[in-house]
């Protein structure tokens, strides 16, 4: 799902793998639409932080779609080989930075509705969907929204160069696949974006690989999110009970 809850369920398991010993490689399993540019960055740092501790090798497995801030998390398993895997059906990409912003001002006016907020500085109203603004005034604010956008974006190209080291000194390619365009695998694969096409199973024989370990050596754990009451609600409904953690031999 979304990115937004920094310090969540993603964040625990970070925080487990890291008081684990038994854990020797881990399989970042991302299918997420992208979200916050905080809770992205935030949880980008703390696999970067359990990386350096532990010294393991994370790979990524992207599941149906892997954009913007799901890319921005991929970039945390480093600058190693084949560590980045897309399903064939993937889609992914997405790298750039957006506000939304509407103007409602014109609906409020229909309904004779008018925006008489009260503010200690104009910039603090900055973005508000009900304001009507002069053309002075709106060149002035999308001018201060650019720059936000534009800054954000700027570290964004960062984290993927970081993350993807082919792409380093190739500018062509860097703005292409920089455009916020979302990509298949095989597109994402061409712009340097993933490194191989596969599916989960894939992804754990390289991990594994990567750990001087045979998968016959290894038991994979996968930690469940534990369902929400409405999910578990409507699961008793339809006969599903719901499992805690799961186990991959």
């Amino acid at each position: 799902g979304a990115i937004l809850d920094a310090d969540g369920f993603v964040k625990k398991q970070i925080d487990r793998v890291r008081e684990d010993d038994a854990v020797k490689a881990v399989v970042l399993r991302i299918d997420s639409p992208g979200g916050t540019v905080t809770a992205s960055d935030f949880l980008y740092h703390h696999l970067r932080d359990m990386l350096k501790e532990r010294e393991i090798q994370i790979v990524v497995s992207m599941g149906s779609i892997c954009a913007s801030g799901g890319y921005y998390m991929a970039m945390a398993a480093g600058e190693g080989e084949d560590i980045i895997y897309a399903e064939p059906t993937t889609w992914t990409g997405s790298i750039g930075v957006v506000i939304p912003h509407y103007d409602l001002s014109g609906l409020l006016e229909d309904w004779k509705v008018v925006d008489d907020s009260i503010a200690s500085h104009k910039y603090k109203l900055m973005g508000s969907p009900t304001r009507k603004l002069s053309p002075e005034e709106e060149a002035e604010e999308d001018k201060l929204l650019q720059e936000l956008v534009d800054e954000s974006f700027e570290r964004f190209k960062e984290i993927v160069v970081r993350g993807r080291p082919k792409l380093k000194g190739d500018d062509a390619t860097l703005k292409e696949a920089t455009t916020g365009r979302i990509f298949t695998a095989e597109q994402a694969q061409k712009l340097k974006l993933v490194d191989k096409i596969g599916f989960l199973d894939v992804a754990i024989e390289r991990a594994a690989e990567l750990a001087g370990r045979e998968t016959s050596t290894l038991r994979c754990v996968q930690y469940d999110e534990p369902p929400s009451s409405l999910k578990m609600l409507l699961g008793a409904k339809s006969g599903v009970l719901p499992s805690g953690k799961s186990e991959l031999s």
